[in-house]
């Protein structure tokens, strides 16, 4: 099997780096973090246009058609800028709506998505953090062929600036009755705000339901039958989270590698030392490792659905614990400024300190990877 990328993936990959480093420099990452928006319309704008946001999106909706492979492309490079947008949660959603939409609900929302006009996500994970099928609470209650929901979704990844969202909620007593539904954010009893978080690069929010209504035509698949589908949303999410922990993590390295040659004491640049050799070289060594794991999870999410939920799980635990390491050595590294709000160490800090949780720890997958081994 070959893992190799191909020359249009690459020309991609160049075309990315590109456009962030010319328009999305750190200085840019900054300023667009701490705005109350937490991403740039005008930025976001251009990149709809260079098609970003319809990479996944079929083409006869006004997308490219591609797969997760060149998804995991474009999400390692802006990983490694850090770069502030909604393109993960736009995708995951365009991912729900592909694959268990209706042919009518993909000519009505996925055209928008190519374009940039909407923004997607997805709200899965409730109060209790569980995901599994007893993790969704959030009831529906039976109105004629619909429902009508009443609670609240949190973690929702860019809640504040989605205007389309793909909601798990419990429609039966077995644990697996759980349907999705795609929710407008102008819909009668709709309300999402960001809340306070660690990165504010990576915004996350809560969604209020308060008697909103889920006509037939809004739920993705039949009621009751969409757990399946649940499961390979997760999937993909933390399949794309571990896509952006590898650039984010060969940025911090690039930035530790970079402070090292420069920092001079004791009359020689630090990165002479083997104290200082050694965590940079394990650096090197766990995102090579990781990425590879990503690589096979990423074509098995394409090819072989059946191997991917142990493949995903395998490359999130081991990211999210490489990273978490990576993200405490680069600071470190930088000695006690290494924390200060100049140095750009501290903002790959917080984002390991974001992707550990999401989609689930290394501890719940390196658990769902024992289960699927038959332990």
């Amino acid at each position: 099997m070959n893992f190799g990328f191909t020359e249009e993936q690459e020309l991609l990959r160049a075309e990315v780096r590109k456009l962030l480093d010319q328009d999305c420099p750190m200085t840019e990452v900054r300023k667009t973090a701490a705005s109350r928006e937490g991403y740039s319309p005008e930025l976001w704008k251009r990149i709809a246009e260079l098609g970003w946001t319809g990479l996944t999106v079929p083409e006869a909706h006004g997308g490219a058609g591609l797969g997760f492979v060149d998804l995991v492309v474009l999400l390692e490079e802006t990983g490694r800028s850090l770069f502030p947008s909604p393109l993960l949660s736009t995708t995951l959603a365009t991912a729900a709506i592909a694959g268990g939409g209706t042919e009518a609900q993909r000519a009505r929302t996925l055209p928008g998505i190519a374009d940039g006009t909407r923004i997607g996500t997805v709200a899965l994970v409730e109060a209790s953090d569980r995901l599994d099928a007893e993790g969704v609470q959030l009831v529906g209650e039976r109105d004629g062929a619909g429902f009508v929901l009443h609670g609240e979704k949190l973690f929702v990844p860019d809640a504040g600036a989605a205007s389309l969202f793909v909601v798990s909620f419990r429609s039966g007593r077995r644990p697996e009755e759980v349907s999705l539904a795609l929710i407008e954010r102008d819909a009668a009893g709709v309300s999402a705000e960001n809340l306070p978080g660690i990165d504010e690069t990576k915004r996350q929010g809560r969604l209020r339901l308060d008697g909103a209504r889920i006509a037939a035509d809004a739920l993705l698949g039949p009621a009751g039958a969409a757990w399946p589908q649940v499961e390979r949303l997760l999937d993909r999410g933390a399949a794309a989270v571990t896509a952006e922990m590898i650039g984010a993590m060969e940025g911090a390295l690039a930035l530790t590698v970079r402070y090292a040659k420069e920092r001079v004491q004791f009359g020689s640049p630090i990165g002479r030392f083997q104290g200082v050799k050694h965590p940079l070289a394990e650096m090197y060594v766990d995102v090579e490792s990781f990425k590879s794991l990503l690589y096979h999870a990423a074509w098995a999410l394409d090819e072989s659905p059946a191997d991917a939920p142990r493949a995903v799980s395998m490359a999130k635990a081991y990211a999210t614990e490489a990273f978490a390491r990576a993200g405490l050595d680069a600071v470190g590294l930088h000695g006690g400024i290494g924390y200060t709000w100049e140095y750009d160490a501290q903002l790959y800090l917080k984002r390991a300190k974001w992707a550990r949780p999401m989609f689930g720890d290394a501890d719940w997958h390196y658990e769902r990877v024992a289960k699927l081994g038959g332990l």
